[in-house]
């Protein structure tokens, strides 16, 4: 099915690159995350190699008043990466000439998001030829079957494929089977085939080419490891028990210093430490997942470790930043990459701080969801990944799905994360949070296992009522 659906992405991306290429100057619209500032890296290096004369814009998200502000020029063509399909009606209403690479679920009248599109040909979005964005495909992989589409040379674009699956992985799109699969795993081969990725089993905690073996542990939050998270010592400890990873003489080695042999007896240890926490089985098996890696990046780098670089990305968008992230993107490997490094200290301190606000201030639980309210005390650009860190946390509830909520400029933003438990019971928070937030005055969208919204301020509880509902209504149909 992946490779039918794959035909038909790659003809609508062969009719989006006819509409890049009439235009004589195209305006990169994208969003402020790992997808899409790779998607923005992509769409930017592709034009740039086609000389195509272009400019980029990040967005948070996208609405009827963005459009307003950033598409006045109507002698531009405006590519929207990694968002735009959930504004289809608002982008042919406003009369500019568009093209859309994105993954995230379709909204709009339906002559505006379907198949044959008259009033929006150049959509590109794997919901519309049936498949499913949450893990089929990034935007940065509908953006990479732009940019294969617009070469001039075959395969002149090929390399791209590495920075795709950096944004596929930032998008958490591995997750629901701890591997990258159907479009995603096209691209994954062909980025392996042109010899700038490689993939194999793998520790799936975070850190294994920046972090001593006993930090990996320490830090790990998914899945939350009982005397080992956020336990120092108890780490050190750990390891000295098993003779590898740390010793008093020779201190603390990196994961990537390891042989097979000492990170295979690691590997054995902690699922024998997790069958004694009486772990369940979907726990124990995330431990290890298929891995992926940027060959041409220098070992020990972030930037050789998809799930590393993917964070140094997010570190940038998260702080209005994605500008530095999308230079690193493109190969400033000096004065980019320093100050991303610098704003991913930052946010790992933000992150440890917010995670410590949930734990100190908990998580109240209704009926069919859970949630935190943070108000300024954490960055609603953040929120969501406090989320799904906190959805780890002991006194979660793993039968609901977490919302969590912080002050922003425009509203209260939310953000809800999700488990594939959930789903197969029926949960959809893409739909949940577009049709709740519309009720009480906000916006809202993204995917079944992660979705966020904006609402006025005044609308909190009767919000979390009617999401509370909403989706007790989902889980027992």
């Amino acid at each position: 099915m992946s490779l039918e659906i794959m035909d038909k992405m790659r003809k609508r991306a062969d009719l989006c690159a006819k509409l890049v290429n009439e235009s004589e100057n195209v305006h990169i619209i994208s969003h402020n995350d790992a997808d899409g500032i790779t998607s923005a890296a992509i769409a930017k290096t592709a034009l740039g190699r086609r000389g195509i004369e272009h400019d980029v814009s990040f967005v948070r998200q996208i609405d009827e008043a963005t459009i307003k502000s950033l598409c006045s020029d109507k002698s531009k063509l405006y590519l929207f990466t990694d968002l735009g399909s959930t504004v289809a009606d608002y982008i042919v209403d406003s009369g500019i000439d568009a093209v859309i690479c994105d993954h995230h679920v379709l909204s709009g009248r339906s002559e505006n998001i379907e198949e044959k599109s008259k009033t929006l040909p150049g959509h590109l979005n794997p919901h519309i030829f049936g498949a499913n964005g949450s893990y089929e495909i990034s935007g940065s992989g509908t953006t990479y079957l732009l940019a294969r589409a617009l070469e001039e040379i075959p395969g002149q674009n090929k390399d791209l494929a590495a920075i795709a699956i950096v944004g596929a992985i930032g998008d958490m799109q591995n997750r629901k089977y701890r591997k990258l699969v159907s479009m995603n795993r096209i691209i994954l081969e062909e980025g392996v085939e042109e010899g700038v990725l490689s993939y194999a089993l793998d520790l799936s905690l975070f850190g294994k080419q920046t972090r001593p073996v006993y930090k990996i542990l320490q830090y790990t939050s998914d899945p939350y490891i009982p005397g080992l998270t956020g336990n120092e010592e108890g780490c050190i400890n750990f390891l000295q028990k098993l003779s590898v990873g740390y010793s008093r003489n020779d201190g603390a080695k990196l994961w990537i210093e390891l042989s097979d042999e000492e990170k295979q007896k690691i590997v054995s240890g902690l699922m024998g430490y997790c069958l004694n926490l009486n772990f369940k089985t979907h726990k124990l098996e995330s431990l290890v997942q298929e891995c992926y890696t940027l060959v041409n990046e220098k070992p020990g780098s972030e930037l050789r470790d998809a799930s590393e670089y993917a964070t140094l990305l997010n570190s940038t968008g998260r702080y209005d930043k994605a500008e530095i992230g999308m230079a690193v993107c493109i190969g400033n490997r000096e004065e980019a990459l320093k100050h991303a490094r610098t704003l991913l200290s930052e946010h790992r301190k933000n992150l440890v701080n917010g995670l410590n606000f949930v734990k100190d201030s908990g998580i109240t639980q209704m009926e069919n969801i859970q949630y935190f309210y943070s108000g300024t005390e954490i960055k609603d650009t953040i929120v969501g990944i406090i989320a799904s860190m906190s959805s780890s946390l002991e006194g979660t509830d793993r039968k609901k799905p977490i919302i969590g909520l912080a002050n922003s400029e425009d509203g209260i933003k939310v953000s809800a994360r999700g488990t594939q438990e959930l789903i197969r019971r029926g949960l959809n928070l893409s739909t949940a949070m577009s049709e709740v937030s519309d009720i009480v005055g906000g916006t809202g969208g993204g995917h079944d296992i992660a979705a966020g919204a904006t609402i006025p301020e005044d609308s909190l509880q009767t919000f979390l009522t009617l999401l509370d509902e909403y989706i007790g209504e989902q889980m027992s149909a």
